[in-house]
């Protein structure tokens, strides 16, 4: 399955004076949701540290379509798009409890290795899990 979906509630601190969440906030909502779409599909990002690579952040394009509120309960959407080379991406959305769409993004991952700080291709394990997905999906 290409996409998980979580639900997260906005916490008052998540807000500006207006009760409107603040534009950095969104991107620990994404991030959530990638680390529990890689949990979902058996890649622990913990273990994935521990065995020596990390995955940073290298593109984020976000757009901001309507505001979420305080206390609004938010569907958090993470579909990976592809894995090529050293490369992951995602295509993340997130919608209030009406289903109204408020916020997309698309994010570029790439692998790297801790120790060298180097991008790597993804552990077998990973390039196989990814590409299963990828099969199963197309």
């Amino acid at each position: 399955m290409k996409e998980h979906q979580l639900q997260v509630r906005v916490r008052y601190s998540e807000t500006d004076q207006m009760g409107v969440v603040y534009h950095g906030n969104y991107l620990p909502y994404f991030e959530i949701g990638r680390v529990e779409w890689l949990r979902n599909h058996g890649i622990s990002y913990k273990s994935m540290e521990e065995n020596g690579i990390a995955l940073p952040i290298v593109n984020i394009n976000i757009n901001y379509k309507k505001p979420a509120r305080y206390d609004d309960l938010l569907t958090v959407r993470t579909k990976f798009k592809n894995q090529s080379s050293v490369k992951i991406e995602f295509e993340c959305k997130i919608e209030n409890e009406n289903g109204e769409l408020l916020t997309t993004a698309d994010f570029v991952l790439v692998f790297v290795d801790i120790k060298t700080g180097k991008p790597t291709l993804p552990p077998e394990n990973i390039k196989a899990i990814l590409h299963k997905i990828e099969q199963i999906e197309n």
